[in-house]
């Protein structure tokens, strides 16, 4: 049987050895081996670094997103073939689909989120400018840059697509390269993804690495710069944190382990609710795709006490409508686990689980099997419980199958006191229609979660439900969870980058980050800036036009015109009266109005749209018979790199007569390319 090849420094490399047996979950056939013994996985480390980072690092956001979103439709093309091999996994079409489908998906969402919340630039600038002093010549701002190592992302068994895909999309966003490592049971699917990935062409050199096999001294080779991602066992967790490569460097660490997930149904769920069938329905839901092997999946389901009946025998009605089987064959809902040994985890760990309680669905050691052999095949039956929850065994013990425990609970407090036990969890859910419950429920078992889903008849038909991790939201958990955090929209591509607060001088820190600051030089010229196309603005090009003069007759033309009457502008003795003006004021909306008169070009030219205002403060009243003038700076140029223009932001200030700022805000515009 051939070896699962690997791909490290820039080749496609064979560990030597005969190498351990990979299985087909479903028919128990050997499928492929896999070996990583005599690879130099301390030159694969170096290769990403002296490679694949500088390559990233050499492009900017918005054209590490393009990559990602051509990737993600390379792959989205070659779905089909994922499939086929998935299936050999244990998968069913659907389970294959949630990883597959779903790990594309991640890719797709990360490009179109760095297009809108990242700079066009190769660093992100963070916060505002902090004054560091009196006088305006001694700033702060956080620059975030790209770590120069690589992301050693290890992964689980369960979801050998969407997890190393959910790990690559910020990394890569982040401009730090990848090695991949797959679990081995099911490595070979790993293996046809990144055999697709490095296929395509679509990404630089050294971008993304792959070892089928162990590790081996891979740890020994880490440096402070580069980082580690783990999914799986608690136990290996608590290994890997203390190797003392990562200990003595102060790697970057993130782990998602064990995971006593809980589902809670509120008292006012009651059997013939909506919320009521939508828990039994999630329950089940979570009991059987991909065979339970979710790290999101409900292993604690609290129910009110009088409700504990109701709900046991509506989720064994369901259980056992479930056919397991081969993939494929007609009728079958729950498919294999992911290995005759992950089979005997869940066996034993359901021994633990029935010393606290009663299973009242399914057999461990026996399951009806449609299109295989149960002996060969690594099938169990979904496994119901019914538990105590005083016992310490519910909160302790996960069986990484089809199994979930009903356990009782009298009291909000007492629930929220049995979730605790779980000493740290990825995802729970409340399904409940009274908002004081879910509040009381939610900010109760916080702490303890890394996501919490309120499920009711209002946000079902819209609920992605309690086991899917989305690329917006963080993934991870507290505690026995791993303490760390994935994804989580553009937090997930920051954890790849170092924060470095920057103290200078206003032009030195416009310099660095390539944003005009407040203080630093204005380039004033001739040629009006809405004249100029995209490439040939800068920042700090500026216009200072005015003064306009206020009068009453203005205050009340625009307070008769738009129908704004407010007495502080309208009123003499209201004004008056009033301890912030004393006296009629102009509309704030007006002084923003007639900069906007002072300062645009009225002719066809390269600005095309305004498309908003930022961060608008009216900073002091304005009176009649004061005069503005208006400062447009050109503050940031951001350009689209599939469009014929791009974006810019120009700082706003408008003064008095006395040199005080009325107003301040951003414009924003957008700008034709010169060859648009």
């Amino acid at each position: 049987m051939t070896l699962l090849r690997s791909h490290l420094s820039g080749t496609w490399q064979t560990g030597s050895g005969e190498g351990r047996p990979l299985y087909d979950a479903v028919t128990g056939d050997e499928v492929a081996r896999i070996s990583a013994d005599g690879l130099d996985l301390a030159g694969a480390l170096e290769f990403g670094r002296r490679t694949g980072g500088p390559a990233l690092r050499a492009l900017t956001f918005h054209q590490r997103a393009a990559l990602l979103k051509a990737l993600g439709q390379h792959l989205r093309e070659h779905r089909e073939q994922l499939y086929a091999v998935s299936a050999r996994t244990g998968a069913t079409l659907g389970d294959s689909k949630f990883d597959v489908d779903d790990g594309i998906g991640v890719l797709l969402a990360y490009a179109s989120k760095a297009k809108r919340e990242l700079p066009n630039d190769t660093i992100h600038v963070e916060g505002d400018v902090e004054p560091l002093g009196r006088g305006g010549t001694f700033l702060g701002q956080h620059v975030l840059t790209p770590l120069r190592g690589v992301a050693v992302q290890v992964n689980a068994f369960n979801f050998p697509v969407w997890g190393p895909l959910e790990k690559l999309a910020p990394a890569f966003l982040a401009g730090v390269p990848t090695l991949i490592k797959p679990a081995s049971p099911t490595a070979f699917l790993t293996a046809e993804l990144v055999e697709l990935i490095i296929g395509s062409g679509l990404l630089p050199e050294g971008s993304v690495q792959f070892v089928a096999g162990s590790l081996g001294d891979a740890f020994d080779h880490l440096t402070g710069q580069d980082l580690v991602s783990f999914t799986g066992s608690a136990s290996t967790a608590q290994t890997l944190r203390s190797h003392p490569g990562i200990v003595r460097n102060s790697v970057r660490f993130s782990a998602e382990a064990d995971s006593l997930n809980l589902a809670a149904l509120g008292p006012d769920a009651t059997p013939g609710t909506a919320e009521f069938d939508l828990f039994v329905k999630a329950l089940t839901t979570e009991m059987t795709v991909k065979a339970g092997q979710k790290c999101t999946a409900i292993r604690r389901a609290f129910v009110p006490r009088a409700h504990v009946d109701a709900v046991v025998e509506a989720v064994t009605a369901r259980l056992a409508t479930v056919v397991v089987g081969a993939p494929g064959a007609e009728g079958v809902r729950m498919g294999a686990l992911a290995s005759l040994d992950q089979r005997e985890e869940v066996r034993r760990s359901v021994k633990s689980l029935r010393d606290a309680g009663r299973i009242v669905f399914g057999d461990p050691d026996r399951v009806e099997v449609t299109g295989a052999d149960a002996d060969r095949g690594a099938f169990v039956s979904p496994l119901l419980l019914v538990g105590d929850p005083d016992r310490a065994e519910p909160h302790e013990v996960e069986a990484f199958g089809p199994v979930s425990t009903v356990l009782p609970y009298d009291s909000t407090d007492e629930l929220i006191d049995y979730a605790a036990r779980g000493q740290g969890s990825l995802a729970g859910s409340v399904v409940s229609a009274d908002p004081a419950f879910v509040r009381e429920v939610v900010l109760g078992v916080a702490p303890f979660h890394g996501r919490v889903h309120v499920l009711n008849a209002r946000d079902a038909g819209e609920s992605t439900g309690h086991g899917s991790p989305l690329p917006q939201l963080v993934h991870g958990g507290p505690g026995r969870a791993g303490g760390g955090e994935e994804m989580g929209g553009v937090r997930g591509v920051f954890h790849h980058m170092q924060r470095t607060a920057v103290q200078a001088d206003p032009d030195s820190l416009a310099a660095i980050t390539g944003r005009w600051v407040t203080g630093a030089q204005r380039n004033t010229t001739d040629v009006h800036p809405f004249r100029k196309h995209l490439e040939e603005l800068r920042p700090g090009d500026c216009l200072v036009a005015g003064p306009r003069r206020v009068t009453r007759e203005d205050v009340e033309h625009f307070a008769e015109f738009t129908g704004d009457t407010f007495y502080a502008h309208m009123d003499e003795a209201a004004a008056a009266a009033n301890p912030l003006f004393g006296q009629r004021v102009a509309h704030g909306y007006l002084v923003v109005s007639l900069a906007a008169g002072l300062f645009v070009d009225p002719d066809p030219g390269p600005v095309l749209a305004n498309f908003g205002v930022d961060g608008l403060r009216f900073l002091t009243p304005v009176r009649f018979d004061d005069e503005l003038t208006v400062t447009l700076t050109c503050k940031q140029l951001t350009p689209r790199e599939s469009a014929g223009y791009g974006e810019v932001r120009w700082d706003a200030d408008v003064t008095r007569q006395d040199g005080e700022s009325v107003a301040r805000y951003d414009v924003l515009t957008l700008v034709a390319k010169k060859d648009a």
